[in-house]
């Protein structure tokens, strides 16, 4: 039976929620990948620096997702104790800890010139780009989504498709957010919200969440928009 694309989806966010949940290293991964996104706003980075930022970040993440991978094989194929199952683990955690060091590397080198001169990047100096603040606000929307999926997954629905906040409706209002801020034309605005709304009721229609789920997701993307574009901008 051939696989969608919907399902291709839905398999690789489950297999990234169910790592979240299931591996202490990953979560801790997840979590630091979060912060460091969040302090690159409080840094002049150009697109290229940050491309690199955002390169070695995901790298780590993907390094750690790999070596579970391996890991869960091995212990599916062999539960005794073997020397070759237990070098391929090592040299899986080896691939991770090469990228955490690179990561780290990236992370000093960008980061070191200015926090030394931190008197000069306080408040004043926080990226306000409207291009730079969108990507942001969307990737948050995203890895927060994921990371409250994995924390109240009950096993109603699949991890794509239901849970407790509507990814969707949470992409769907940020984007309207940050439309609001960056357009003066109240006509754009309305309609930008009312596109918002059709996505929230077509996950309502397609029994796919309910209507307090869609809610939450339409909140928490409000506020990851007002968040990064009034506060901090």
């Amino acid at each position: 039976m051939k696989r969608s694309i919907i399902d291709s989806f839905n398999y690789a966010v489950s297999g990234i929620i169910l790592s979240i949940k299931t591996e202490r290293n990953m979560l801790i991964h997840y979590v630091v990948a979060i912060i460091v996104l969040l302090a690159s706003l409080f840094f002049d980075f150009s697109r290229m620096e940050f491309l690199i930022l955002l390169f070695a970040t995901t790298l780590v993440i993907v390094m750690e997702l790999i070596n579970t991978a391996i890991e869960k094989t091995i212990d599916m194929i062999t539960k005794e104790y073997h020397p070759l199952a237990r070098l391929v683990k090592d040299i899986a955690a080896g691939a991770v800890l090469i990228s955490a060091i690179n990561a780290f590397l990236v992370g000093y080198l960008l980061f070191f010139d200015r926090l030394n001169s931190l008197s000069e990047v306080i408040i004043f100096k926080i990226r306000s780009s409207s291009v730079h603040l969108t990507f942001v606000s969307l990737i948050l929307v995203v890895l927060l989504t994921i990371g409250i999926k994995a924390k109240f997954y009950r096993g109603r629905g699949t991890h794509f498709q239901g849970g407790i906040v509507s990814g969707h409706s949470a992409v769907s209002f940020c984007v309207a957010t940050i439309v609001a801020f960056l357009s003066q034309n109240i006509l754009v605005i309305t309609m930008t919200f009312a596109l918002a709304l059709l996505v929230g009721e077509s996950r309502i229609e397609g029994r796919i969440h309910s209507l307090s789920e869609v809610i939450l997701g339409g909140i928490l993307g409000i506020i990851v928009g007002i968040l990064l574009f009034q506060i901090i901008s």
